[in-house]
């Protein structure tokens, strides 16, 4: 029997990246997965289009998670389409780069509304449905560790959300509902693509200090959201799992 079998989950920001590489591992192992997107339809479209095609279940679902309304309108897509939740991942995020003297409040806002607030305001909607053996999986990265010059505000929102999932693991550790966080390094996305990260003195930089000699993939990733959400790590919450190849 798959590892998921029978279990609901609702992945955010999951139309492109590694939100839509652990959608798919997630309804490989048997799922029924609401693929969440902000803006890209086409790309939420996409990944449910390749679920299905798969033999699996899964409906994309709009919404803002740093607003409350939208952000409890996702949940209740999995409740309304599945009739229950299992599983959620908090994976939207944004991330942006600059000096000190270049970080606006604009800027600080924008990063901790979608980071750290989306992933209260979802989580806050989800620990209504969750019960016990239900899995949060908070979508960090490995800065919050390496704190890489020019990101204090994006590794300030990290810091912050593994700091929030050591909180929620002791709060809701009493209802059996765990919570863990992945922290990935430097992963070939498109937007890494876009983002000229690719092929850049930061990229070298990276791979020069990596113990594994490369920067990280998208299934790199999966399996480890597949392990927190399964029955395999019925005993792990409030850990984070530092994925970056032994960069620290």
């Amino acid at each position: 029997m798959k590892k998921l079998t029978g279990k609901v989950a609702v992945v955010t920001g999951a139309s492109k990246g590694i939100g839509a590489g652990i959608a798919r591992a997630l309804a490989a192992e048997g799922a029924s997965v609401v693929v969440n997107y902000a803006s890209s339809k086409a790309g939420a479209d996409a990944v449910v289009a390749a679920i299905t095609a798969a033999g699996g279940k899964a409906t994309a679902v709009q919404g803002d998670v740093a607003k409350k309304a939208e952000a409890e309108g996702i949940i209740d897509a999995a409740i309304t389409n599945y009739g229950r939740l299992d599983v959620l991942v908090n994976n939207s995020g944004v991330y942006e780069f600059a000096a000190i003297e270049a970080v606006t409040e604009e800027q600080f806002h924008r990063l901790f509304n979608i980071n750290v607030l989306g992933a209260i305001l979802t989580t806050q909607a989800a620990v209504k449905h969750l019960g016990e053996g239900g899995s949060i999986i908070n979508i960090s990265s490995g800065v919050s560790r390496i704190t890489p010059a020019y990101s204090t505000v994006y590794t300030g929102t990290k810091g912050a959300l593994d700091a929030i999932t050591g909180v929620l693991a002791r709060e809701l550790g009493p209802r059996k509902i765990r919570v863990n966080s992945i922290n990935p390094g430097m992963v070939e996305t498109e937007g890494t693509h876009t983002g000229g990260m690719l092929g850049s003195d930061l990229e070298k930089t990276m791979i020069a200090q990596t113990p594994l000699g490369r920067i990280g993939q998208v299934n790199d990733i999966t399996p480890l959201a597949v392990f927190l959400a399964s029955e395999d790590s019925t005993w792990l919450t409030g850990e984070s799992l530092l994925a970056t190849g032994g960069l620290r």
